[in-house]
């Protein structure tokens, strides 16, 4: 990480939760950055803020499964210099039904904006990063891609799935740290809307996750940006092919 600060890193799902706050942490440390959303007006407040930190910094408002937005992303972050990788942060949950019950368009949409959307951070980023001999790679993981919890199902698949993209990463590519980060459970919209679930599961959704503030037990997006932040700091290499927790 010490090599970072002047260096460029693409960050998908900048605009609300983990991925505002990491975006905020790291420009504050002098990362300029290529952030992405789905949607611009959110979108361009934290890149604003970003900014207001000295860095350079682009934003491109799209989806990050289609190849077209990846690649306008990849082209900014080598006209800003020294691109060095990528955080995927973004993610759809839609929490509720059973998989019968799941609309296969919000099936979709869910494989997009993990997996997908990974495969083509990698397919056209890892190229880039591989010609000049070393670069990050970063998922976000979850402990949902071990467990069988009714009513996310199809986020649990994209979940296990883009674990599995990130280590056959390591595996192809050495020379880019490439590994899993799993988050501790978070007050972000996610969770908000498995409060609010509607479908066959979402009795049981409304019981864990209501109880998780009555708890105390929510994390906030800031505490998790700076423990990604620690972990980048101090040898992220330990954890090539691995889940950091």
């Amino acid at each position: 990480m010490a090599q970072v600060p002047g260096k460029t890193l693409i960050i998908t799902g900048a605009s609300l939760g983990i991925g505002r706050a990491l975006a905020l942490e790291l420009a504050g440390a002098g990362v300029n950055l290529v952030l992405n959303a789905r949607h611009g007006p959110p979108l361009a407040e934290v890149a604003g803020r970003c900014e207001a930190s000295g860095v350079r910094v682009r934003q491109i408002a799209g989806n990050a499964a289609r190849a077209e937005v990846i690649s306008e992303m990849v082209g900014r972050a080598r006209e800003l210099g020294d691109f060095y990788g990528f955080i995927h942060v973004a993610g759809v949950l839609r929490p509720g039904p059973f998989l019968w019950e799941l609309a296969p368009e919000h099936f979709q949409e869910i494989l997009d904006s993990h997996l997908i959307a990974a495969y083509q951070l990698i397919r056209l980023a890892v190229p880039e990063l591989l010609t000049q001999g070393e670069g990050l790679a970063v998922f976000f993981g979850s402990g949902a891609a071990v467990s069988n919890l009714p009513g996310i199902g199809g986020y649990s698949v994209a979940k296990a799935a883009e674990e599995h993209l990130a280590r056959q990463l390591a595996s192809e590519a050495p020379r880019i740290i490439s590994f899993i980060f799993r988050p501790d459970v978070t007050d972000t919209c996610m969770q908000s809307q498995a409060r609010e679930a509607r479908g066959g599961a979402a009795e049981n959704l409304h019981r864990i996750f209501r109880g998780y503030p009555e708890r105390g037990e929510l994390s906030t997006p800031e505490d998790e940006a700076k423990a990604l932040m620690r972990i980048l700091l101090d040898h992220p290499h330990r954890y090539h092919g691995r889940i950091a927790p």
